[in-house]
Parts: C-alpha cells; sequence; structure tokens
C-alpha cells in the first residue's frame, strides 16, 4: 500500500514537473475588463509584449468590458487552471464586486490564482476646460452652493473611477452626480465635450486629452505628491486630510493554478517589470512599476489591500446602485 501511495505521489510530482516544462506552448490569453484606450489596457499591453518574450510565447490581449469588470473576472474564475487564460485584476475582486454585482459568482481568495502585482499610479482629478475653479477648494465650495448639480464621469459603476469620486465627495462632504460610462476613454471624452463637470481618471486615459486643452487636471488623489506629477498639488496640500487613492494591477489566474506555472508566470513578471524600456513606458502612462518579492506575498498584501477597498465600497453608497 505505501508503494502504491509514494508511486503515485511521485507520479503526481513528474506531471507537474513536465507541464512546468512545456508551459508555455501555445499562445496566452490576458483577460481585460475594460475597453481598449483606458489605464488597464495600457498596462496590458505594454507587459504583453515584455511577458511574451519572457515566455517565449505570444501573449494576447483580450478586452472583455461591462458590468465593472465582473465579466471578464467571471471568465477568467471558470477558465482550467492550465495557466493560458490570465486575468489582469486588482482589489475588487476580494469583495467589492460581490456587494456591487449580484452576478458576480466568485469569490476572490478561492476563485483566482494571485501570480504577480504589475503597477501602481495616481489617480488625476481632471475637469472640462471650461470649468469655472482651478483648485479642489474651489471646486468643493462650488459643490457644496450646488448639491447634487455638480457631475463626475467614470468607467463604470462600482469600478475604481467611480469609488475614487464617490470616496473623494465623501471625504470633502459634498455631494455630486456620478455619471457611468462602459470604459474610461468614454467617460473621459464625455468630459473633453464638456457633458460631464470633472473624472476621477487613470493617467492613461486623462493625459491625451490635457495634452491637447481639451481638459484641465486638478490635482492627484494621493496624500501627497507623485513623483510622476510634481506640479499638480495631493489631497492633502487642498485640504482632504482623510482621503489618499491609488490604482494598481496585478496578474491573476484561475484558482488552483499549478504552483511551477505560477513561478514561471511570477518570474516572467517580474523579468519584465525590470526592463528599462517597459518602466519608461508604464512611467510614460502614469504608471509605476511595482514588482512583488513572491506570489505568496503580493497574495497577502492583495487580500489586506481588498478588504479596505471593500470597505471603501460600503462607505460610497455604490452598492446601493450597482447592479
Amino acid at each position: 500500500m505505501f508503494k502504491k501511495a509514494l508511486v503515485a505521489a511521485l507520479a503526481v510530482v513528474a506531471s507537474a514537473a513536465a507541464l512546468a516544462d512545456a508551459y508555455p506552448s501555445r499562445p496566452i490569453t490576458l483577460i481585460v475588463g475594460f475597453p481598449p484606450g483606458g489605464g488597464a489596457d495600457a498596462v496590458a499591453r505594454i507587459m504583453s509584449e515584455k511577458l511574451g518574450r519572457a515566455l517565449s510565447q505570444s501573449v494576447i490581449v483580450d478586452n472583455r468590458p461591462g458590468a465593472g469588470t465582473t465579466i471578464a473576472s467571471d471568465l477568467v474564475a471558470r477558465a482550467p487552471a492550465d495557466g493560458y487564460t490570465l486575468l489582469l485584476g486588482s482589489s475588487n475582486l476580494y469583495g467589492s464586486d460581490q456587494l456591487l454585482y449580484k452576478s458576480a459568482r466568485y469569490d476572490g481568495v478561492k476563485s483566482f490564482t494571485p501570480i504577480a502585482r504589475w503597477s501602481s499610479s495616481p489617480m488625476l482629478l481632471a475637469v472640462k476646460k471650461d470649468f469655472p475653479e482651478n483648485s479642489v477648494k474651489g471646486l468643493i465650495d462650488r459643490a457644496r452652493q450646488n448639491p447634487g448639480k455638480l457631475t463626475y464621469a467614470s468607467s463604470g459603476t462600482g469600478v475604481v473611477t467611480h469609488l475614487a469620486g464617490a470616496s473623494f465627495a465623501h471625504a470633502a462632504g459634498i455631494d455630486m452626480l456620478h455619471v457611468p460610462f462602459k470604459g474610461g476613454a468614454p467617460s473621459i471624452q464625455a468630459v473633453g465635450a464638456g457633458d460631464v463637470d470633472m473624472t476621477f481618471g487613470t493617467p492613461p486615459s486623462v493625459l491625451p486629452m490635457a495634452q491637447g486643452g481639451k481638459l484641465r487636471l486638478v490635482a492627484v488623489t494621493t496624500a501627497e505628491r507623485s513623483p510622476l506629477f510634481p506640479e499638480l498639488p495631493s489631497m492633502k496640500e487642498s485640504g482632504i486630510n482623510d482621503f489618499d487613492f491609488s490604482l494598481w494591477f496585478g496578474l491573476y489566474g484561475p484558482a488552483n493554478l499549478p504552483p511551477e506555472v505560477t513561478k514561471k508566470l511570477f518570474e516572467a513578471s517580474n523579468q519584465a517589470l525590470n526592463d528599462p524600456d517597459v518602466r519608461a513606458k508604464l512611467e510614460k502612462q502614469g504608471n509605476v512599476a511595482w514588482p512583488s518579492a513572491s506570489p505568496e506575498d503580493f497574495k497577502a498584501w492583495a487580500i489586506d489591500d481588498g478588504k479596505k477597498y471593500k470597505a471603501i465600497t460600503e462607505r460610497s453608497g455604490a452598492a446601493e446602485t450597482g447592479k
């Protein structure tokens, strides 16, 4: 009996080793829950090129927008745990998705394998070009004088651009109207066209229109100034002491991804993140490369951050309106 068990155990080890040696033997699909042109898409495309080179295999970005990224997340949660279907994920996996969308059938901890943290960035408060205020203080004063009339655009109910705005309104003690869109690009375009007053956008979404003079940047959403945008005041400087909001992205696979595959993807991710060309491209898009020490460290950190994100969702009231 012991010999049979030992043989079986050795067979499993050999099979896992063979899988790791063979992986990847075909193209990998990286699922992104936003349409092309936004912050998540920019990170995915920058990283997919170098990740593919490190793995000697193509990494294809597949945009699956809708329902606050839950369509993309659910697709990966139900995919085979073979390393060929991956997800660009963030804090919303750990509870806020379930608060916002009844259709979210996955569990952040149980349904995914965290592989590697990729990037972090501040978000940018941008207003339409003819908005009458040039500062956070002026914006808050105007909102207090016109409760519920100032509007802010987001890339969807419950996603980070919505929660950043809802959290800002909560911290500032003001009432603003949320206008959701299907993706970062259309939400920024609405502000650029003057249809919506402002947005709390990702740098890749906001910067091109700001550089083209179609909207104005007011502040970063972090407590301290960002080295990427040293000319913009922080929220603390602007008088909002309890507001510090940033965005990160990481690589995930379905639950029970083989450890050997996870290790290969982690090592390839960090190899890409340490490439000067990748770092420069990420910074140009307003992101900082932020590798994790190991898949285990990333998992522990992401779960902890997800708890904070869930609390923000509950406090924002978004759970009352998300469907």
